[in-house]
């Protein structure tokens, strides 16, 4: 069968899933990783076919895209700031939401990277994504990381390795520390926010095949680990050092409030790109 024939097949397989356009960018995902061929090359040469191999392993990943598998696991890859991370079942899918995180940061702290070396700590650091980004875009920038995952650690040393990148990872509960080894200029976290009460909004894809260990905290105690990181920020930041948060959107004034309560100045909430409350800041 040519690839174009079985590019129709294949969405309408998937029609009773996904709309058509994510069915599509599925495809075109899976032809590069697997093929190196792009969307171009189908288009200029509607000949090309599969081997009977080929169709083992397409047939293989729509059967677990049915399932609603996510495809960066299927893939073992995603995109993140410009960048290629690894994925698997250990560490969660990095999201464009966080990338606005990440930009935030660099844009706030490109001068001052250039004049001085920055050090930063990433808590829950996951696939590495955002230490790895900020280590990439920051110059000369001191990047350490933790998790209380040994297998998302491995996973986001890799990472590290494979962007050429300088970041030491500790492998720590958050929850058990009494206080940093140094001081930091910023710290940074996304860590588990979501309530067992909001279950009921979780796409199948992420509630079913991705880590809950990084996902969702006790309703009764929602803010655990930003009181804890808070807390942890206040004996580690160094004079005018940054404290930057991913946030629950249904929890920002509880948010704006713990901060203030800390003393934290400055404070800076700031919305997504679909218009939700996302990010926080706070200065020493």
């Amino acid at each position: 069968m040519k690839i174009k024939q079985y590019r129709t097949q294949f969405i309408q397989e998937l029609s009773p899933f996904y709309d058509a356009y994510e069915a599509e960018s599925f495809f075109y995902l899976i032809l590069e990783n697997k093929h190196r061929l792009r969307q171009i090359d189908l288009a200029l040469n509607h000949e090309l076919t599969f081997s009977e191999s080929d169709f083992v392993v397409w047939d293989s990943i729509l059967e677990k895209l049915k399932k609603e598998v996510p495809i960066q696991y299927l893939l073992g890859k995603t995109h993140f700031y410009g960048l290629e991370f690894d994925v698997n079942e250990n560490v969660l899918i990095p999201r464009p939401e966080t990338e606005e995180l990440v930009e935030w940061i660099i844009n706030e702290n490109l001068n001052t990277a250039k004049s001085r070396k920055l050090k930063i700590l990433d808590i829950g650091t996951g696939s590495g994504c955002i230490a790895i980004s900020l280590a990439k875009n920051l110059p000369n920038a001191d990047v350490h990381a933790i998790d209380v995952s040994k297998k998302a650690l491995e996973t986001a040393k890799w990472n590290a390795l494979s962007n050429k990148v300088n970041v030491t990872f500790m492998y720590k509960d958050i929850l058990e520390l009494e206080a940093l080894k140094c001081d930091f200029d910023i710290i940074v976290s996304n860590p588990p926010y979501v309530r067992n009460l909001e279950k009921a909004e979780i796409k199948k894809n992420v509630l079913d095949y991705e880590p809950h260990l990084a996902l969702f905290v006790d309703d009764n105690d929602a803010l655990i680990f930003y009181k804890k990181i808070a807390l942890l920020a206040k004996k580690n930041l160094a004079e005018n050092g940054q404290l930057y948060f991913e946030i629950n959107q249904y929890l920002s004034k509880e948010m704006t409030d713990l901060l203030e309560e800390m003393n934290f100045k400055n404070i800076d909430l700031r919305k997504d790109i679909y218009d939700n409350d996302r990010m926080i800041k706070g200065t020493l």
